[in-house]
């Protein structure tokens, strides 16, 4: 039969337990997700995207508890762009289509960088020429400034031969965040939609 600890010995193991982080004393219980192998940048633990707050094409807010349950793939970007962002959103329906019946667990999500001339039915139209399924976000000047800070995303105005015709320097990258909003891969332009299929498949 196993004796039972004497008090001192009792003390000094409560004293030891005590002096362990939580996460090591309780199994199981760290709040960190796993690291998975992303062909994109990890940045998982950053933070990023959390205050998210803009209109969507129907008029409606959205932040991105609207969006939970779904694995998103945030861009940066304008219907005026003449290359970037129409190879970006050609890319993202790619891989959607790779992902073939788990596409409608992903949610594409385009924040315009150019409320001005971006409007819900102008915007809504150009990213669901890529695909019906995508999202297009757009708002006040003070609206982007939030969500972009929020994503550490780039974006500034570059002058044009006239006032209404400028162009937008913009963040190329797509953030790719998880079902609970979690952002946990930066998916650069240099990616295939191959590439962005396996790491989006990674959080399905």
């Amino acid at each position: 039969m196993d004796m039972p600890f004497s008090l001192p010995r009792r003390r000094l193991l409560a004293a030891a337990l005590s002096s362990l982080p939580l996460a090591l004393a309780l199994p199981g219980c760290s709040s960190k997700a796993e690291p998975l192998p992303f062909e994109g940048n990890d940045i998982t633990g950053s933070q990023l995207g959390r205050d998210l707050d803009m209109i969507d094409t129907t008029g409606q807010r959205r932040t991105l508890a609207d969006f939970r349950g779904k694995v998103l793939l945030v861009f940066f970007g304008y219907t005026q762009c003449p290359d970037v962002c129409p190879t970006a959103m050609a890319q993202a329906a790619q891989a959607l289509q790779l992902l073939g019946d788990k596409a409608g667990e992903v949610r594409v999500i385009m924040v315009s960088v150019d409320p001005a001339r971006d409007t819900p039915e102008i915007l809504g139209a150009y990213v669901q020429a890529f695909d019906p399924s995508f999202v297009g976000l757009t708002g006040t000047p003070e609206q982007l400034d939030k969500t972009a800070r929020s994503f550490k995303a780039f974006y500034a105005k570059e002058p044009g031969p006239t006032p209404e015709h400028y162009a937008m320097n913009h963040s190329s990258a797509f953030y790719l965040m998880d079902r609970e909003g979690e952002a946990r891969a930066l998916l650069g332009p240099s990616l295939t939609p191959e590439d962005m299929a396996h790491d989006i498949e990674l959080l399905l």
